[in-house]
């Protein structure tokens, strides 16, 4: 439930914790706004995994390999990655450096998309489909205003920002 290493919590939490370091207001709500937008993502991802899961029977639940989650969550909606990891702040960065945080953005956004050009790859269910279509053009969208914040930063090099 988008709580891997690329996931829409770490990605929040990222760009809401290195805001405070931001030194100019555009960078800041840039961060501000995109941290903001991926806990909504978050709970867009939620809600899909808690649609597939909530009705499933016993049996499918075993077979497709969903009992270990099951024995702890339930359907409940856990942090986990596909792989069922736990979701740790150790996937996250925030170093105070303008322009090493902004690229490590732009990265994870880039590895978001991704991610979701994997699930593409898997899905045949048209509500699963829309949905992530639509949350692969926001990473786009993400990693393009990331992109006009660290312009933004290189712009202004005449003052010191690490």
């Amino acid at each position: 439930m988008s709580g891997g290493p690329d996931g829409e919590i770490g990605a929040s939490l990222r760009y809401l914790s290195q805001r405070f370091s931001m030194p100019n207001e555009i960078t800041k709500s840039t961060l501000n706004d995109i941290g903001t937008e991926e806990l909504a993502h978050m709970e867009m991802i939620g809600t899909i995994v808690y649609q597939l899961t909530r009705n499933l029977s016993e049996e499918e639940i075993k077979a497709a390999g969903f009992d270990k989650y099951f024995v702890d969550h339930n359907t409940g909606i856990y942090p986990a990655s596909a792989a069922g990891v736990p979701w740790t702040a150790a996937y996250i960065q925030s170093k105070a450096d303008t322009i090493a945080d902004l690229n490590e953005d732009l990265a994870a956004e880039q590895k978001a998309r991704a991610t979701y050009d994997n699930i593409l790859r898997l899905a045949d269910d048209p509500d699963v489909i829309e949905p992530i279509k639509f949350l692969r053009a926001r990473e786009i969208a993400h990693y393009q205003r990331f992109g006009e914040a660290l312009r933004s930063v290189q712009d202004m090099s005449d003052k010191k920002y690490y």
